[in-house]
């Protein structure tokens, strides 16, 4: 590999010389820097950057780091991200897996967001206080180096719930997410309480998922295999609202007439179910967005402040009234 030492000695320079042209100072002539230039362009040279990195300490990259690449989810939020960053000249690199985790440590990213279970608590906060800035979606950790931007969970899953109970509905059932979430931890919890303040008559069942359709999938045929009247069913996400709608493809029992279900994330496919799916909605994009421009102000030092992204609930004919 060409370094700055094979260019100096090229064009009969120092080296210090060589690297002030390079990096466009004003302390070279323009004609000792034309000549350098050419030098350089000649040799084929590329900077080096780790070199670079570590003389001004920046990368100017951030780091998303994700336990899994799958499912439609991660589009828009990933986009989102990218977006923001770009805009304040960082670039993004997404993240996953344990071996991609030594990035931090090694000075390879000036930041990272996290939405890894892979990373456990007290790894995030030994980097922090190292003096790694971090953006978390996926848990709530105390730290001056760390801003959680959250999602709303709690308030998504209680405005499914309710909605179910407004519906008439007395049988539910709830597919969670894989052990260990945060978010499906914090969705069920909030089922549990709007379940307990439903009043007498309900039956109330929990079935493990995974976030994905086969989850949906396997779900929808335990709830047939013991099916005695109108179910309905709140799937943590809407991947596993997909699952169950397979499920039913080839039955004689219908969504909205038998099952009645409602989803979480309003993932874009979504819109196209028949009937359409009921889903507790909110922005992917800006949820990336927001974890950018925290993370951004972390690094800066300008201030940067916990988020909470919002939801609402999207109604559709997934959902049949009770009588």
């Amino acid at each position: 590999m060409v370094s700055i030492k094979d260019i100096a000695k090229h064009a009969g320079v120092s080296i210090s010389t060589v690297s002030y042209a390079l990096n466009g100072n004003p302390k070279v002539t323009e004609e000792t820097s034309k000549k350098i230039l050419a030098v350089a362009k000649q040799l084929n040279y590329v900077p080096n950057a780790a070199a670079r990195t570590l003389k001004k300490r920046e990368t100017k990259i951030i780091g998303a780091y994700l336990t899994t690449l799958e499912g439609a989810f991660y589009g828009e939020l990933l986009q989102g991200m990218k977006e923001e960053l770009n805009k304040r000249d960082y670039d993004l690199v997404i993240c996953s897996g344990t071996q991609s985790h030594r990035m931090l440590p090694e000075g390879m990213l000036d930041g990272a967001i996290i939405l890894d279970r892979l990373f456990s608590d007290e790894e995030l906060l030994l980097h922090a206080g190292r003096g790694h800035k971090l953006v978390v979606l996926d848990r709530e950790l105390s730290h001056e180096n760390i801003v959680q931007v959250l999602l709303d969970n709690k308030a998504g899953a209680t405005f499914a719930i309710e909605y179910l109970i407004r519906q008439g509905h007395k049988k539910l059932y709830v597919v969670t997410g894989p052990e260990g979430s945060f978010d499906s931890d914090q969705r069920l919890a909030a089922v549990r309480q709007a379940v307990e303040r439903g009043g007498p008559g309900l039956t109330y069942n929990e079935i493990p998922g995974n976030f994905d359709k086969a989850s949906g999938v396997s779900a929808a045929r335990r709830i047939l295999a013991e099916y005695d009247g109108p179910a309905a069913v709140f799937c943590q996400n809407d991947e596993m609202a997909i699952g169950v709608y397979q499920a039913l493809k080839d039955t004689p029992y219908r969504i909205g007439e038998h099952l009645h279900v409602v989803g979480f994330d309003h993932i874009e496919i979504s819109d196209y179910l028949q009937p359409r799916l009921a889903t507790v909605d909110y922005s992917e994009r800006r949820w990336g967005a927001l974890a950018a421009e925290q993370l951004i102000k972390l690094i800066a030092c300008e201030g940067a402040e916990h988020e909470r992204v919002y939801v609402s609930l999207i109604e559709g004919e997934s959902v049949g009234r009770i009588e």
